[in-house]
């Protein structure tokens, strides 16, 4: 039997006492499904840690008080003035929010609230303004040279003579990539600077900057006594910023480095990696507007962190969303993806596509269109919720192939029909009677090979008659879905000798 990934981990650190495991992003732009994969990694280790009776904390980081590091494609111009500010003090880009970084971050906490997702939230600028990290900032500027030489010896790097651990906000321009540190006064705990607009002085350790990410990652770990924490493959390569961090954590602030979990990259099919700054992106909310949220953790829960994602919001989503709802696939992988007392869903969503298009937007006929093909329709508020999710993805991801328009009146088309084709579309109408999708379906083989025809071609027929294409859903599944008598005579229709 093979183990859950999250359950191996919970394995390794139950024993350890209480844990707190740990996930932060910075919210430079949309947050997107790849971005998901670190805290639904820490989430499903933490639920794992509970099953097992473990004392565990979930906590997020906003990392809000980065700064804006270029012009990214969805931001106009005028951002051009506020590269290199922190994204706490920059404008909200729509005049929704109080500030750039909420205007990201907000939706993102939405939809953890939606995943059934429920961390400790802390926001780094906050966290910097209120002191958290002044023990760190003195340590830093104190062990300045033990940092210098661990990441000389670990990463390679040649830092200048004058670097500081510390990047200083210009109280004139708010800028924190144009400071340069010229100082620092531990006892009235703050930090001289110079900055390329002129401007020069003294701010507070108190919030007036921050630490360089490759000693504020590690200076975290022992603020919130960070156990685990999950972090994209980018963070992990030799010499890169846990391996400095691991270092510095240990040798500077005393504090064992976390469990490293490494997550490979959620790639959008045929386009590759996801990332805010690019605009390469589905966000959580778009995606949540598609598919239940259960199946948007199971995405991620039922695969290894270190394995690479091609996610393809196309048919293959279909199959996903099938395979959680009728609980086929791996069985620990579907525990740690449930919210609350979730049933399985008997409808297809593969069906839904079907039974949602014959609809047109009428919740009561497509309760009458599920019966009619042989399903239960007692969960009316999930039927409903589904059925607006099939038609988000029929508007923004389904492919070309899988929409169609059920025809008023008989389509044109039907003239092209063969004689043969004709007949057995009569044959057809005459036994049809009462029966199952199922048997429908087998019944569409049963007349084509008793008139000798290409079982293909006769589905094609059959396709012309309702939609007036050569292709469209599982007919035997399709045919059920409609209405008894209008199916029966839209088929006698289509096998007159002539069409009017």
């Amino acid at each position: 039997m093979i183990i859950h990934w999250a359950d191996v981990i919970a394995d390794k650190l139950a024993a350890q006492g209480p844990q707190t495991l740990a996930t932060g992003i910075t919210p430079s732009g949309p947050v997107h499904i790849g971005n998901m994969r670190e805290v639904m990694t820490a989430e499903a280790v933490y639920r794992a840690l509970i099953d097992r009776g473990g004392e565990a904390r979930l906590i997020y980081i906003a990392d809000n008080f980065d700064r804006l590091r270029r012009l990214y494609p969805f931001l106009d111009e005028s951002f051009n003035e506020h590269v290199g500010k922190p994204l706490s003090d920059i404008p909200c880009p729509k005049g929704c929010c109080e500030s750039y970084a909420e205007h990201f971050l907000q939706p993102f906490l939405h939809s953890l609230k939606r995943l059934g997702i429920d961390p400790e939230v802390y926001r780094a600028d906050q966290l910097y303004r209120r002191g958290h990290y002044l023990p760190a900032i003195k340590t830093a500027f104190q062990r300045r040279d033990d940092i210098v030489r661990i990441l000389k010896e670990v990463s390679g790097r040649d830092l200048a003579s004058d670097w500081s651990p510390f990047n200083a906000i210009c109280p004139d321009c708010g800028r924190m990539n144009t400071t340069k540190v010229t100082g620092h006064d531990l006892d009235c705990e703050t930090v001289d600077y110079v900055c390329q607009c002129g401007s020069s002085g003294s701010v507070s350790m108190k919030g007036g900057g921050k630490l360089v990410w490759r000693v504020d990652w590690p200076a975290r770990w022992p603020i919130f006594k960070v156990t685990l924490e999950p972090f994209g493959k980018d963070h992990a390569t030799s010499g890169g910023s846990y391996d400095t961090g691991k270092r510095i954590s240990e040798e500077v602030y005393g504090y064992p480095a976390p469990f490293p979990v490494v997550y490979e990259w959620i790639h959008l099919k045929g386009k590759g990696a996801m990332h805010s700054s690019t605009g390469l992106v589905v966000t959580i909310n778009e995606m949540l507007d598609v598919v239940p949220p259960e199946v948007l953790r199971y995405l991620i829960i039922r695969n290894k962190p270190e394995k690479h994602i091609e996610f393809d919001p196309g048919l293959p989503l279909l199959s996903l969303v099938d395979e959680y709802d009728q609980r086929k696939g791996d069985q620990r992988a579907l525990q740690l993806s449930s919210i609350g007392q979730d049933q399985p869903f008997e409808i297809p969503f593969r069906h839904m596509v079907t039974a949602v298009q014959i609809a047109r937007g009428d919740d009561e006929l497509l309760l009458k269109v599920l019966k009619r093909s042989g399903y239960t329709t007692d969960r009316q508020e999930e039927i409903i919720g589904r059925a607006s999710n099939v038609r988000t993805w029929l508007d923004r991801y389904a492919p070309a192939y899988v929409k169609f328009e059920l025809r008023d009146s008989l389509p044109s088309e039907v003239n092209n029909l063969t004689p043969d084709e004709k007949k057995g579309l009569r044959i057809l109408a005459d036994r049809i009677g009462d029966k199952g999708a199922q048997e429908i379906h087998d019944l569409v083989y049963d007349v084509a090979q008793e008139l000798g025809m290409d079982s293909k071609k006769f589905f094609q027929a059959i396709y012309l008659a309702f939609l007036g294409d050569r292709q469209g859903p599982k007919a035997g599944w399709f045919l059920a879905s409609l209405e008894r008598s209008f199916m029966i005579d839209r088929l006698h229709q289509a096998a007159a000798e002539a069409h009017g």
